[in-house]
């Protein structure tokens, strides 16, 4: 089954490289136009901007610190004006910051892991919620949580794993309270996913390769494992399915 998104008008946070990219040409792939957000990773965004428009889609790259409310608000308005409207939000973008035991972690550290993991979420979510609720029955938010929020995540990672967990929670709260208007929101929980910034810069290669041997499904994740659950839940045939949690993780949490 192909899932057909014609028509919807899509915004990707943190979609310069890795899940992120993945997910805004996935829905782009399946018909949609894409406004693809990066913080710090202009060219690469470009990139994929390019590699949107030659899918014949109308697609922009948008910056914003997603710490900051003016700025995520800034980013709603700038990417409603550029698509004509907003249904579906894919709101991706975190980051580990760094591997720190709790013993050793500072409070200012843990507020930060917070703010980027899981405020930058609810921020987004806010700003864009009157325009998703307008698409009814169409509009989608997909949230990024992590097989850290079930499983406490690697050495250094209790913040993040909080955070992660966070979402899930908040992606069940907001699915009950947006259900009424035809809104979905799910959360993605990725396990291992090979090849992006994230391991690249927080684990060894030897790790990684642990990580890999263990996994049932006999290989590593890929980020188009990731769009591929996102583009289902953008779709409508996904209209039932709200207030879940995707793992994608080949089996190494099973719940």
């Amino acid at each position: 089954m192909s899932f057909d998104l014609t028509g919807r008008r899509a915004l990707v946070t943190g979609a310069g490289h890795g899940i992120g990219a993945a997910v805004a040409l996935g829905l782009a792939r399946a018909g949609a136009d894409v406004v693809v957000h990066y913080g710090s990773s202009a060219d690469p965004a470009e990139r994929v901007v390019e590699e949107i428009s030659a899918l014949g889609r109308k697609s922009a790259a948008l910056g914003a610190d997603v710490t900051d409310s003016a700025a995520v608000e800034r980013l709603i308005d700038e990417s409603v004006t550029f698509l004509g409207g907003l249904d579906v939000v894919v709101a991706n973008a975190g980051h580990l910051v760094a591997r720190v035991p709790v013993a050793e972690m500072t409070e200012e550290h843990f507020l930060r892991v917070i703010d980027v993991n899981l405020v930058s979420a609810f921020r987004t979510c806010r700003a864009a919620l009157p325009h998703v609720r307008e698409a009814g029955p169409a509009g989608r938010i997909v949230l990024m949580a992590s097989q850290a929020a079930h499983d406490g995540g690697g050495p250094g990672a209790a913040a993040y794993a909080a955070a992660k967990a966070g979402v899930i929670g908040f992606a069940k709260g907001l699915a009950k309270e947006v259900g009424g208007s035809g809104v979905t929101v799910n959360a993605l929980a990725p396990g291992y996913i090979g090849g992006t910034a994230f391991h690249d810069t927080f684990t060894a290669p030897e790790a990684q390769r642990g990580i890999v041997e263990k996994l049932p499904v006999g290989r590593g994740g890929t980020a188009d494992d990731v769009a591929g659950a996102a583009v289902y839940l953008a779709s409508g045939e996904a209209g039932y399915v709200t207030g879940a949690t995707f793992d994608i993780g080949g089996g190494a949490w099973p719940r």
